[in-house]
C-alpha cells in the first residue's frame, strides 16, 4: 500500500498538530512494515528540517515532495486529487481536518481511501472557545466542512475516548458511523523523562516554580489561572513564581492585563514557545504543571510533564482526567480558590508531592509514539480494505 501523509501541517513554529505529524512520521519510519509512504511538504526548508528530526529520508520506503499550494487554497482542492492519482496513492492521511474534498466524493466506490485525524470537537462543541478566531467568524462554513470531512473519510483517528464521544455527537453520527472513529492516543517523546534529581519539595526557603504550557485561547482559561495564582501568592509561606510558555496572543490580552492589575509582575513570566530541549528542562525544574483548561481533546503537556516526574494540576473536564489518571490533581477550572487551595496543598506536603512525581512517569508510559504508529497503520489497513470492498 502506498500512503500519502500531508506533512504541510508541520509549520515553522511547531504546533500541537505539527508535533503530532512529526512524531507519527518518525515512528512510522522506524517500523519494519511493508508499506511505502509519500510525504507532502509546503517548502524545502521544512522538508529538510523534518528529515533531520525524524530520519525518514534514511528509510527507502519513504519519499517526499513539495506542493506549491497551501492547505486552505483553492488549488489544494483542484490540484491535489490529480496529484494523488498520478502518484499511485492508495490512501491519503490528513493529520488535521482539511482534505481535498473532490478526491473523496460522497457515495463513491473504490478509489483512494481517506483517513483524517480530528483531534477534538472543541470548535463544534464550544463555538466561543476562541471568539476572535477565524473558525468562530466562519463557524457555519467550518461546521459544514467538518461534517463533509466526517462523511467522506473512510476512517477518523482521534486522540481520546472523550474526543470520540464528542465528535460523534457534534457530527451527528449514527452508532454505525461512530464505528469509523478510532481512538489512538498521542505519544510522548522519550526525551521527556525525569531529571536525576528533582527540586527538593521540603526546602522551606526555595522559590516554588509553577509552569503553564500552551496557547492563550479562552478555553485555556488563563484569566482564572492568574486569579488562582494571585490567591496562592497571598497564602504561600514561601515565594512562588509562574512561567507561562506560549507566545502572547494579541487577540486575548486579558490574562497579562489581569496579572499587571493584581500586582503580579514580579511573580509571572511569559516566554515564547520553548524548543524541545528547553521545554524538557522547564518541566524538570517545575514543582507543578498547571493546566486549568475548560476542555482538552488530549492535553499533551500533561503527558509530557508526567513523563518528567512533574506533578500535574489540571481542570476536571474534557480528556484531562482520562490522560492524567491517578497521577493528576483535578480542580474546578472556574473556581480560582479551588486552584489555589490545591496548589498550596501540593506545595506544602512534600510526601504527597513526591508520590505524584513517582506516579507521573508510570501514567505517561501508557502513551508512546511507536504504539500510536502501529495503531494508525492498522487503521490504514482497515480503511483500505473497506474502500476496496474486501472483508475486514
Amino acid at each position: 500500500m502506498k500512503i500519502a501523509i500531508d506533512a504541510r501541517w508541520i509549520f515553522p513554529s511547531p504546533s500541537g498538530i505539527g508535533v503530532y505529524t512529526r512524531e507519527l512520521i518518525r515512528a512510522l519510519a522506524a517500523e519494519d512494515g511493508g508499506h511505502t509512504y509519500l510525504l507532502f511538504f509546503q517548502n524545502a526548508e521544512l522538508e529538510a528540517q523534518t528529515a533531520q528530526q525524524t530520519q525518514f529520508n534514511l528509510n527507502p520506503r519513504f519519499s517526499s515532495a513539495i506542493l506549491p499550494y497551501g492547505l486552505f487554497s483553492p488549488a489544494n482542492q483542484l490540484r491535489l486529487p490529480g496529484r494523488l492519482r498520478r502518484e499511485g496513492v492508495d490512501l491519503f492521511h490528513s493529520p488535521n481536518y482539511m482534505i481535498p474534498l473532490t478526491a473523496f466524493p460522497l457515495r463513491r466506490r473504490g478509489g483512494i481511501a481517506c483517513v483524517v485525524t480530528l483531534h477534538d470537537a472543541i470548535p463544534l462543541k464550544f463555538p466561543d472557545h476562541a471568539p476572535r478566531s477565524r473558525k468562530r467568524r466562519l463557524f457555519f462554513i467550518f461546521r459544514w466542512l467538518m461534517r463533509q470531512v466526517g462523511r467522506r473519510a473512510d476512517a477518523i483517528l482521534t486522540v481520546s475516548h472523550t474526543s470520540k464521544r464528542d465528535l460523534a455527537a457534534c457530527l451527528d453520527f449514527s452508532p454505525t458511523a461512530a464505528g469509523r472513529i478510532h481512538v489512538v492516543y498521542n505519544g510522548v517523546n522519550p526525551v521527556f523523562q525525569p531529571a536525576p534529581t528533582r527540586p527538593d519539595p521540603a526546602d522551606p526557603t526555595r522559590r516554588r516554580e509553577l509552569l503553564y504550557v500552551g496557547r492563550a485561547d479562552p478555553y485555556k482559561n488563563l484569566p482564572n489561572l492568574i486569579r488562582g495564582f494571585a490567591d496562592l501568592v497571598r497564602q504561600s509561606p514561601f515565594p512562588v513564581h509562574l512561567t507561562l510558555a506560549g507566545a502572547l496572543d494579541p487577540r486575548y490580552p486579558e490574562a497579562p492585563a489581569l496579572a499587571q492589575k493584581l500586582g503580579l509582575a514580579s511573580h509571572v513570566t511569559w516566554v515564547d514557545r520553548l524548543e524541545e530541549g528547553h521545554l524538557v528542562q522547564a518541566y524538570q525544574q517545575a514543582d507543578a504543571l498547571i493546566m486549568p483548561s475548560r476542555y482538552e481533546g488530549f492535553g499533551l503537556p500533561v503527558a509530557e510533564a508526567m513523563a518528567c516526574g512533574t506533578p500535574v494540576v489540571c481542570g476536571q473536564c474534557g480528556a484531562l482526567e482520562e490522560v492524567a489518571g491517578p497521577a493528576g490533581l483535578f480542580v474546578n477550572p472556574d473556581d480560582p480558590a479551588d486552584l489555589a487551595t490545591t496548589l498550596l496543598f501540593l506545595l506544602t506536603q512534600p510526601g504527597f508531592a513526591a508520590e505524584k512525581s513517582r506516579q507521573g512517569p508510570l501514567q505517561a508510559a501508557r502513551f508512546t509514539w511507536p504504539a500510536a504508529a502501529q495503531a494508525s497503520r492498522e487503521v490504514y489497513e482497515k480503511a483500505l480494505r473497506f474502500r476496496k470492498g474486501m472483508a475486514p
